[in-house]
């Protein structure tokens, strides 16, 4: 697997002490009080359009996997990320649903014998993908081939243009995109509505504080 500078470092954040913190320090302060975009909001969203066939990429610690309201106990998880500590852990909180685990890069062609879902989400993962929105959004593309023609793709990232941004969370996002952590100083709505646009014949895009909640069906 041949993974670029850039997107290696914005994975390798994700250590196991890291993520012990994750569930605290992200979802519970930072998107209440920073970000302004409640945890309760993404996962209201994740109940709307979870299936019981579904992939979850860039799984961060599994919290939403492990909270949602999945349709049926009867279910096919499957879980993909570069960072295997993510996978671990995940899997583990997950380990009642036996999911499937993909160790991936969301930026490059996806394998091509596996059964299409019929849900895909992927929350936070582009602010951490290097360039320009327009540019990682390519990610939706690759995930589009493991969707099938009636599947819903849906998910949240971190914006910074165009977003009203507390004096804490200017700094804290800039202090990011210094570390590598993000990288999402050109990231707006306008360009995430384009590509949306052009990839489905519904979508639909929700600003909370600094974050986007998106899903999109039917492919084109």
């Amino acid at each position: 697997m041949r993974i670029s500078k850039e997107v290696w470092k914005g994975q390798a954040a994700y250590s196991k002490t890291l993520l012990w913190l994750y569930d605290f320090w992200v979802l519970f302060l930072s998107n209440r009080f920073i970000w302004r975009c409640p945890t309760p909001i993404i996962l209201q969203q994740f109940d709307e359009n979870v299936s019981v066939n579904h992939l979850d990429v860039g799984v961060g610690t599994g919290y939403f996997m492990d909270k949602c309201h999945f349709p049926s106990p009867h279910i096919r998880l499957a879980l993909m990320d570069l960072n295997q500590n993510c996978l671990d852990i995940s899997a583990k909180r997950v380990a009642r649903y036996k999911p499937i685990l993909f160790h991936t890069n969301v930026l490059s062609e996806m394998p091509n014998d596996i059964e299409p879902f019929d849900s895909i989400s992927v929350n936070y993962l582009f602010h951490c993908l290097p360039g320009r929105l327009s540019e990682k959004l390519i990610a939706i593309d690759y995930l589009n081939k493991l969707l099938s023609d009636h599947g819903t793709i849906f998910g949240s990232t971190i914006l910074h243009e165009g977003v009203y941004k507390s004096a804490i969370a200017k700094r804290l996002m800039t202090f990011y995109n210094k570390k590598g952590i993000f990288s999402n100083t050109l990231d707006s709505q306008k360009d995430l509505e384009n590509f949306l646009q052009s990839r489905f014949s519904e979508y639909s895009i929700e600003i909370r504080g600094c974050v986007a909640l998106f899903s999109a069906k039917n492919k084109r």
